[in-house]
């Protein structure tokens, strides 16, 4: 094949742009490194050869899995086909945890050293797939700060490496430049809607994030609702949601989240990246979030933390409203977003948490350090001997 060999797992949309510019620091470092694997448009513009598209693997809760098993299981055989006859010189994995450890199973038989990119929330629920994780995988680059005591404890080699929505989100938004682009007067008070990347995600938040548009349009007049249009999703998919009377207050753009919630007064943002790129801009949210009932049963029964958003785990508190199945609703939607829009107590109180929030993440440079870490694994080989199975 020439060159080092790199094979690449990103199951999402957000793994897509972080895996990107992980290729991109690699490359910078080695040039002649070829990367193969599963990703999106990012990643294949960095340079890696896709053998399978994200979009078609990507799930959301338990039960959307059965839709798309036809698909994984074709994307596992693949995997597993070049990882027994084209050996890479390193897997490396990026969140998507049960399709990603099954995959590090086949590179631990074939002697392929795995760094796993942006740990499996296994801290949230499920725990005991550390145990699988510490027999699988030769190192860990943990992007939120209380994961690396949590891994070692447990005997992971693990390293925090700051997270990398930092590095995607550190320039500085013109905001007047931005608004002129785009079209927006002076007197619109903008309000983000960020209803997910996955086609599962917009059927069941985004009829009820439009809904709360609409209440809070017939309250002021002067709302405009902006919508980042994620690249895994068609326009023509989003657009099918929005009724024609609120066709122009809702409007789909073709920028990334950052730059829209950093122009927004306040948001309406579905659990997930998206609420930390709301952190980082600086804007009060209300989370939202909602599966398949079977989904949630389960989850309920195994999720061993107190809040879903990322935004008050990463706080340790609840700085942000969470509305989870039952409650995301239009009415408290539109309630808990009034709120924040006129109380001023409480949208200071609520910046000041997100000021908090963006200084416990700390530095950026984790696509950098984290390059450093693969291409010295490559340099080490594999902790593994090719061919050992035990206790698997």
């Amino acid at each position: 094949m020439g060159g080092r060999f790199v094979l690449m797992v990103a199951g999402e949309a957000s793994a897509d742009l972080h895996g990107s510019n992980l290729v991109k620091a690699m490359k910078r470092m080695d040039p002649d490194i070829i990367f193969w694997g599963i990703g999106g448009d990012r990643m294949r513009q960095a340079g890696v050869r896709l053998v399978f598209t994200s979009s078609e693997i990507a799930v959301v809760g338990l039960t959307e899995v059965l839709k798309r098993l036809s698909n994984i299981f074709r994307a596992s055989i693949r995997l597993k086909s070049i990882l027994e006859n084209h050996p890479p010189d390193l897997l490396i994995l990026i969140d998507y945890p049960e399709f990603n450890l099954h995959i590090a199973k086949t590179a631990r038989r074939h002697g392929v050293p795995v760094l796993y990119y942006i740990s499996p929330q296994v801290w949230a629920w499920r725990r005991w797939r550390v145990k699988k994780i510490s027999r699988r995988v030769d190192k860990m680059s943990v992007i939120l700060p209380f994961e690396e005591a949590f891994y070692r404890k447990r005997g992971v080699e693990v390293s925090y490496v700051g997270h990398p929505i930092l590095d995607a989100c550190s320039a500085e938004v013109d905001r007047q430049e931005t608004r002129a682009r785009l079209g927006i007067q002076a007197d619109h008070l903008l309000i983000g809607i960020v209803p997910g990347s996955r086609k599962e995600e917009i059927k069941q938040l985004l009829p009820v994030m439009i809904q709360s548009a609409r209440m809070l349009a017939e309250r002021d007049n002067h709302m405009l609702f902006l919508l980042p249009l994620a690249p895994t999703l068609e326009r023509s998919f989003v657009q099918s949601f929005i009724d024609r009377d609120m066709s122009d207050k809702i409007r789909v753009v073709n920028e990334d989240v950052y730059h829209v919630l950093s122009l927004c007064r306040a948001a309406m943002v579905t659990s997930g990246t998206a609420t930390l790129e709301a952190a980082l801009a600086g804007v009060p949210m209300v989370i939202v979030y909602r599966v398949s009932s079977l989904s949630y049963w389960v989850g309920r029964m195994l999720i061993k933390v107190p809040y879903i958003g990322l935004v008050n785990l990463v706080a340790g508190q609840r700085v942000v409203p969470e509305l989870i199945q039952a409650d995301a609703k239009p009415e408290r939607l539109t309630a808990e977003l009034v709120t924040i829009l006129k109380d001023g107590k409480v949208r200071t109180r609520t910046e000041e948490g997100l000021k908090q929030v963006r200084e416990t993440l700390g530095r950026g440079g984790a696509s950098i350090r984290t390059a450093k870490i693969a291409l010295q694994m490559m340099e080490e080989g594999p902790r593994f001997p090719r061919g050992r199975l035990v206790g698997q």
